[in-house]
C-alpha cells in the first residue's frame, strides 16, 4: 500500500506528446517575456540608475511598452491564423 493509500488503481498515465507540447509551448511563453523585457527595459529604462525605483515616466512608459508590444503580439497572431485557414503560403 503506498503513503497516498490505494494510488495504484488512480494513477494516470503520461502522454509524452502532450507533455511535449507543453514544454515547447512554455519555452514560447518565456521567450516572449525575455524579449518583452529586453525590449521595453531598453526603451524606457535610462542607461545609468539613479534610483531603486522606476519614475513615473519610466512607469507610465513601461505600461505603455507592454500593451502595444501585446497587441502587436495579437494582431500578428491573428493574421497568422487567417493565412493559415484560408491555406495562403506562409512565406515573408
Amino acid at each position: 500500500m503506498s503513503f497516498f493509500g490505494s494510488a495504484a488503481k488512480n494513477q494516470q498515465t503520461v502522454n509524452p506528446q502532450a507533455v511535449a507540447q507543453a514544454e515547447g509551448e512554455l519555452e514560447m511563453i518565456m521567450d516572449l517575456f525575455q524579449k518583452l523585457g529586453n525590449s521595453c527595459h531598453a526603451k524606457c529604462i535610462n542607461k545609468s540608475y539613479y534610483e531603486a525605483e522606476l519614475s513615473k515616466g519610466e512607469s507610465v512608459c513601461i505600461d505603455r511598452c507592454v500593451s502595444k508590444y501585446f497587441a502587436t503580439n495579437t494582431k500578428i497572431g491573428e493574421k497568422l491564423q487567417q493565412k493559415m485557414e484560408s491555406g495562403m503560403p506562409m512565406g515573408i
